[in-house]
């Protein structure tokens, strides 16, 4: 469904654009390379089975939680309706 000028098709497009861009996100906050024994915030010690099941982790779980509260999502609009732009 298009509205106004736009082709059939754009709204799925800026969709897509935007799942595309959170999932590049996403993979750019992977950790990656070795991982540490110690956490790199506090400096409690890392549990082995939380170093094996994430390679490259590099705080404890605790120090993970308060980084993931902090993390900020795309406020990008892409969407042209003003029911959008109010909220």
């Amino acid at each position: 469904m298009a509205g106004g000028w736009s082709r059939d098709g754009a709204v799925q497009d800026q969709i897509d654009d935007t799942v595309t861009d959170a999932v590049r996100s996403a993979r750019a906050r992977l950790p990656g390379g070795d991982g540490l024994e110690h956490c790199e915030d506090c400096g409690e010690r890392i549990p082995k089975r939380r170093r094996e099941a994430l390679p490259g982790v590099r705080t404890c779980v605790s120090c993970q939680s308060e980084r993931d509260k902090a993390v900020i999502h795309s406020s990008i609009n892409r969407r042209g309706s003003k029911d959008s732009q109010l909220r």
